[in-house]
């Protein structure tokens, strides 16, 4: 027998456990390669640490070069917290973004891990650089089941994040470097962004700026549905690699992320599903006479080692309603305006609770300007949809620097600073549109009868014989339009943010309204391939007069005669809306 396997066998007769070292499992017939470092003194049930290199890198070089030197090292962490952390070995030193391969080597390292080490399955975190990164997001939705918590580092899904829906809430820490040249910060939002919907976390984060006393900002979506954070360390001036500072060390910072979560769950499950977090919920009415519409509430509720018992549904500390069995739901009625926190509270039959909340804003006005979130280059603000005839994207969502958002102005003079963007790749007609107050832009507008007036200023981005451009006004339930204008602008930008052009006229579009209910202001590009718009601003408000130019407002039963709606026509007034008679305009509530 070799000396060293009887060191070996000796040392682990004395319980001593031997430091980082090269081992490997055999996966689908392949034989795969990587690290293992387990402290002294381990014990059972401890975590697990999975954490994969990037492109042509390899477990020795992300041990030994990227999380280490002089004064801080991965194997420093582990000793303190008593876990143990896997470099693994992707296949030609890199990782499989799309299939089972690597994933099935992760969860035979899961395996191998328990058998050796006792590790707890429960405890079970999964991080990468770069490609690896990747290939962690790629996890997510591949084997939510056995991670508890993900660390991307300086890597996301360069055609876009995704979450499988049955997937449940996702923990993530994302560090980035904001100077990063490989994989540009820009994208880490927009792939964060998949996240924080999906875990019900509110849609603006909480930011801690000069973090750790240090040139890192620290962005914190949460909690969302069962507790769970999305969180982005910002690391200024940081290229692509991992941070080793002693203030900011990237180890440190993953497990202190977390060892917070844990797969063993005995509370049961509860999740907010209507309203969505951060949503915003708009009503108008001359002089300010409007009240909010009925909203309902509801949620999915379920207990993994028994049964839910009640689901009580809360407006801040107002109970709403308990419900004993599905469906769960609350409707929230005479709500008054300002910022509600909504919750759902599950408890089951071991008297275990779980909440979900969301947040959301009731806002009743005369007068809103819409494009006053037009402030950030590359971001589609909240309540905003747009479809260019092949990418439909939906507000809050930021980091695209191609296709339909807001683009900033800089030459000199301008007549803009900021204009949502958007066009009609494919040329027919209405697939070419940004419209707001849709339910995946994240804002309801809701609208009294009267008469409305819409401020617009327009202009093209890249139509040198200009385009014209159709808005309407449209219900939210069935895209119907109640009203229409076209208009063709007479500015083009002419394709470069850094163009000066000349002041963009104020137009206005005026319309009426019958019939209360959610509506979406929807803009049309032209039907002709590669058609365009620049919306620079838009403004909404309510009018106390009609077009008629009358004020007065009565009552009328449905049974009155000579009653003409607001074009002119004679009706019945069997429905709710405005009419005129006797040259007066009356409302049948």
């Amino acid at each position: 027998m070799k000396k060293t396997t009887i060191l070996s066998l000796l040392l682990l007769l004395m319980g001593v456990v031997l430091p980082m070292k090269a081992d490997n499992v055999s996966v689908n017939g392949t034989n795969r390669s990587y690290n293992v470092y387990a402290p002294k003194d381990l014990g059972e049930n401890r975590p697990l640490l999975i954490f994969c290199h990037g492109y042509n890198q390899d477990a020795n070089w992300m041990q030994n070069n990227e999380f280490k030197n002089e004064n801080v090292s991965m194997e420093a962490v582990c000793d303190t917290a008593k876990f143990v952390v896997v470099f693994p070995n992707g296949i030609d030193r890199a990782w499989d973004t799309s299939g089972d391969r690597d994933i099935n080597f992760v969860k035979a390292i899961i395996e191998k891990m328990v058998t050796q080490y006792k590790i707890d399955r429960n405890r079970v975190y999964l991080g990468g650089f770069s490609m690896g990164g990747m290939f962690t997001y790629h996890a997510m939705n591949k084997i939510p089941d056995l991670i508890a918590a993900f660390a991307p580092v300086s890597g996301y899904p360069m055609g876009g994040a995704t979450a499988n829906a049955n997937v449940r809430p996702i923990p993530i820490l994302h560090i980035h470097g904001t100077d990063d040249g490989t994989c540009s910060f820009s994208g880490a939002k927009p792939a964060l962004n998949v996240w924080v919907k999906h875990n019900g976390c509110p849609a603006t984060a909480k930011v801690i700026s000069n973090y750790n006393n240090f040139n890192a900002k620290l962005h914190v979506w949460g909690p969302g549905n069962d507790g769970v954070e999305v969180r982005l360390l910002e690391l200024a001036g940081k290229g692509h690699w991992i941070s080793k500072e002693t203030k900011v060390y990237t180890g440190s910072e993953i497990w202190n992320f977390c060892k917070k979560y844990s797969l063993n769950k005995t509370a049961p499950s509860v999740r907010i599903t209507s309203p969505k977090a951060a949503g915003k919920y708009i009503s108008f009415g001359a002089n300010g006479e409007t009240s909010f519409p009925d909203l309902t509430i509801t949620a999915t509720a379920d207990d993994s080692n028994g049964t839910v018992e009640k689901v009580e549904f809360y407006d801040e500390t107002t109970l709403l309603a308990t419900c004993e069995k599905a469906p769960y739901q609350a409707v929230l009625t005479g709500a008054k305006a300002g910022k509600h926190t909504l919750k759902a509270v599950a408890t089951d039959n071991d008297g275990e609770t779980s909440v979900s909340s969301v947040e959301i804003t009731l806002q009743n006005t005369t007068e809103f300007t819409i494009s006053s979130d037009f402030t950030e280059g590359g971001a589609l603000p909240a309540g905003w949809t747009t479809f260019d005839s092949n990418d439909r994207r939906s507000g809050y969502s930021n980091g695209y620097s191609s296709g339909c958002r807001v683009l900033q102005f800089t030459g000199s003079p301008r007549g803009l600073n900021y204009g949502l963007y958007f066009r009609n790749i494919g040329g027919k007609e209405h697939q070419g549109w940004a419209k707001y107050g849709l339910a995946d832009g994240g804002t309801t507008l809701s609208l009294a009868p009267g008469h409305y007036s819409l401020k617009y200023k327009i202009c093209n981005w890249n139509m040198s014989n200009f385009g014209s451009v159709e808005l309407n006004i449209e219900k939210r339930e069935d895209n119907a339009s109640i009203a229409s204008q076209t208009y063709t602008p007479n500015v083009n930008i002419g394709n470069v943010a850094s163009n000066s052009f000349s002041n963009i006229d104020q137009q206005t579009f005026e319309f009426d309204v019958t019939e209360q209910g959610d509506y979406a202001i929807a803009i049309y590009s032209a039907a002709s391939e590669w058609s365009d718009c620049i919306i620079g601003q838009l403004i909404l408000s309510a009018d106390s007069k009609a077009s008629t130019g009358i004020k007065e407002v009565n009552s009328v039963n449905a049974n009155s005669q000579a009653v003409y709606d607001l074009q002119g026509r004679m009706v019945s007034a069997s429905s709710k809306g405005l009419y005129i008679k006797n040259g007066k305009k009356m409302l049948k509530k």
